[in-house]
């Protein structure tokens, strides 16, 4: 056989069954016609195979968990293509310190294509918003907003194998009238920049001779609405640029500036520890910032704010400058339209499962502030589980039985091992102490009262950083690993057939929070329930900060940051 009759026809043969390749005969021809050697070469492939297996996936978005899907990638079994409306991503827990200058905007920020570049595998980035996702024919549709002069809008579609929903979400407004109109949000850049340039101007309007009195106080009057970690922190952020800076620079101001802070609930914080709470507020009391809680705002108009105090009925309308509206999220519009096309109607995010595929479709996956999680109930598959491990159909488990079963559990049910730690089935956790006594035996009845109260511990993840990072990880870690699993993600457990998981479900682990409070004072809540409340904590809040920064590059410039600050103060320039 000649050389290229030979090539061509392994060629064709590794093309049409691709599979072959993975135990491809490597052989050498000599002049005299015989067979030298052979060898299994593995990964041996043409060029063309090799494209020809890559699956496509495409990710919607450059959050927090876009990029640490991207960061994680080290497969080079996917062609990646990145969309997302904006080309960087953004360190968005310093957003209140880009309002007041405390770090500048550039400092947070990181080219996604550096990201992808870094990565290390095959990544494309097109700088465009997706507004429809077509999951019948695996498209998504996306539409590239140019500057009229570049060409105006360009529309495109891209094919997907898998498609990786990381859109993030937008501020809730709660549909309450002339929020859209008159507040300003805090979840992007350009929304810290604008709250910048706005603080700036108002101070300098004040600032102009012919004002009256009565003018001024309205002008720098600023109204904060929602007592959250971002409220709180701009709050405090805008009270030391205040007393920090402003003293400085318009010295006859200072005593026209008022921070009010408007929550609905009880405390703000109310996520954190009581203790955190309660110092906080007493905190913010003593630096004068007005803390009115059991405020729901009504209305919001160009010069007053509206609330329902809730303890009187009665609406008070407060004169502002400037609103900064931070009470929660809502799903994006394109989202929603979605959400209505595949039967998810009056959700407040897309559902998934614990392996974060969206509900129906093996090829979607949803992450992030755009995503909830429909953890499954282990009381709707208690009795399959026990007859499955009942294997002489007994009635009964004995003491081996019960503790594989038990483990099998808590590894697929996330919301027993959160019951198991706060001691709360104390007759399970002695039963399986009792390792030497093998006549112990289960019934069904025991099993079901030990797991009743399990699934009251079920809880929504927050819409945090940190849950969205994790999540992003981890599905980089099954993408790695997908080549290894089966059909189904989570394998066949022994209560679906036969067999283990492949991938375990996603499991947001709790490194702590921070609650920076001004005046060089952050709480920090950390696991274990140690509580930390002062100057050590706001120590322990930059360097941890500074090393969850995507890059060296972002780290160096935010430690500057920093570093200015304390020499020169905020820049109070309008740039």
């Amino acid at each position: 056989m000649r050389w290229s009759s030979f090539y061509h026809t392994a060629s064709r043969v590794f093309h049409e069954y691709p599979s072959w390749s993975k135990c491809v005969v490597v052989c050498t021809v000599i002049s005299g016609g015989g067979l030298v050697s052979y060898g299994d070469a593995g990964p041996v492939q043409s060029e063309y195979a090799n494209q020809s297996q890559k699956k496509k996936v495409v990710v919607l978005g450059t959050g927090w968990a876009g990029t640490s899907f991207l960061k994680n990638m080290k497969s080079s079994s996917y062609d990646i293509h990145v969309v997302s409306p904006r080309n960087y991503f953004a360190f968005t827990p310093l957003l209140p310190s880009v309002t007041i200058g405390t770090v500048e905007a550039r400092s947070i920020v990181e080219p996604i294509r550096s990201v992808a570049r870094k990565s290390g595998v095959n990544i494309q980035f097109s700088e465009a918003e997706c507004y429809k996702i077509d999951p019948k024919n695996n498209k998504v549709y996306c539409r590239a907003g140019q500057d009229k002069k570049l060409g105006g809008l360009e529309e495109f579609s891209i094919d997907y194998d898998y498609l990786v929903i990381a859109m993030g979400a937008r501020s809730n407004t709660f549909n309450t009238p002339g929020v859209e109109e008159h507040a300003h949000f805090l979840k992007e850049v350009e929304d810290a920049l604008r709250i910048r340039r706005k603080v700036i101007d108002l101070f300098e309007r004040a600032s102009l001779p012919t004002l009256p009195v009565e003018e001024k106080k309205k002008l720098l009057s600023f109204v904060i609405v929602g007592g959250g970690p971002t409220g709180v922190e701009f709050a405090a952020e805008l009270h030391d640029f205040v007393h920090e800076d402003i003293s400085k620079l318009y010295p006859s101001l200072k005593e026209y500036v008022k921070i009010t802070l408007l929550e609905a609930g009880d405390h703000i914080l109310n996520m954190f520890d009581k203790r955190i709470t309660e110092f906080a507020e007493g905190k913010f009391q003593r630096d004068g910032i007005d803390v009115k809680l059991g405020s729901m705002v009504v209305k919001v108009s160009e010069k007053e704010i509206s609330a329902k105090e809730r303890g009187t009925g009665q609406v008070v309308s407060l004169p502002h400058g400037m609103v900064v509206w931070s009470t929660g999220i809502g799903a994006r519009p394109e989202l929603l339209d979605f959400m209505k096309q595949i039967g998810q109607i009056n959700r407040r995010a897309l559902v998934t499962d614990e392996w974060l595929r969206m509900e129906g479709y093996d090829n979607i996956y949803a992450l992030g502030d755009c995503a909830t999680i429909n953890q499954r109930r282990v009381m709707e598959d208690i009795a399959v589980i026990f007859s499955k491990t009942d294997k002489n159909n007994s009635g009964t488990l004995d003491l081996k039985e019960f503790q594989d079963v038990v483990g099998d559990i808590i590894e697929r049910y996330p919301q027993v091992e959160i019951y198991l730690k706060k001691n709360q089935m104390k007759d399970i956790a002695t039963l399986l102490k009792q390792s030497q006594e093998s006549s112990v035996s289960v019934n069904i009845e025991f099993f079901k009262e030990a797991l009743s109260k399990v699934d009251s511990q079920m809880k929504n993840l927050p819409a945090t950083a940190q849950v969205a990072a994790q999540q992003g990880e981890y599905l980089a870690d099954c993408f790695n690993r997908m080549e290894l699993c089966e059909k189904y993600p989570e394998g066949p457990l022994r209560f679906r057939g036969t067999g283990r998981h492949r991938f375990h479900p996603f499991r947001y682990k709790h490194f702590g929070q921070f609650a920076p409070l001004g005046g060089e004072q952050t709480a920090a809540q950390l696991p274990g329930d140690w509580i930390s409340i002062g100057r050590s904590s706001q120590w322990l809040w930059y360097s941890i900060y500074a090393s969850k920064l995507v890059s060296w590059r972002t780290r160096t410039l935010v430690v500057s940051d920093w570093g200015r600050r304390f020499i020169f103060g905020r820049d109070s320039s309008r740039i």
